[in-house]
């Protein structure tokens, strides 16, 4: 019986898993006169980064409906929480705890996501709940914090482009 010879074709966009770790995270001071962020990667002794995004949301029913409430999202409020040890000598983190005793307009900094795949936001942002010491006698000094963005971000969409690769398999039976 001759081998039966089939072609498969794949998209590789529906295998593009990437780690968390590929995300990467940058704080700054507010840029004084119309000057560029001078960006601080928070990235060292950071364990975990969690998407505490806040959503308002309203329900209505409308009678040209069944009159089943729909939800409407009103205002979305992008966060992060950030968690790891901390490290005096890491400027990030540094820069993040000398804000714990400020109040107000003292606690705004710009941040920027960049996605592992490319993607960037960018905006002006908030911190609080800072964590830069503590815990067991036996562990090294925790750090946490949580940086809200202030508006929408601005977003930058990489290979916004059709990058689609296709790729084919020979499989033999």
């Amino acid at each position: 019986m001759k081998p039966l010879k089939q072609r498969l074709e794949y998209n590789l966009q529906f295998f593009a898993r990437q780690k968390n770790a590929l995300t990467s995270y940058f704080v700054a001071p507010m840029p004084r006169n119309g000057g560029e962020p001078e960006w601080m990667e928070l990235a060292r002794w950071i364990s975990s980064v969690t998407d505490d995004s806040d959503e308002n949301t309203e329900d209505m029913g409308y009678y040209d409906g069944d009159g089943t409430p729909e939800t409407d999202v009103m205002s979305v409020k992008e966060a992060y929480n950030f968690e790891g040890t901390y490290d005096h000598s890491d400027p990030a983190m540094k820069f993040i705890a000398g804000l714990k005793r400020k109040p107000g307009q003292d606690r705004k900094i710009m941040m920027k996501k960049v996605e592992a795949h490319g993607d960037t936001a960018i905006g002006r942002a908030t911190v609080a709940n800072i964590v830069a010491s503590g815990g067991e006698a036996t562990e090294y000094g925790a750090f946490s914090c949580l940086i809200s963005f202030d508006r929408t971000p601005e977003v930058t969409e990489e290979g916004s482009e059709d990058e689609t690769e296709t790729q084919m398999l020979l499989i033999e039976d």
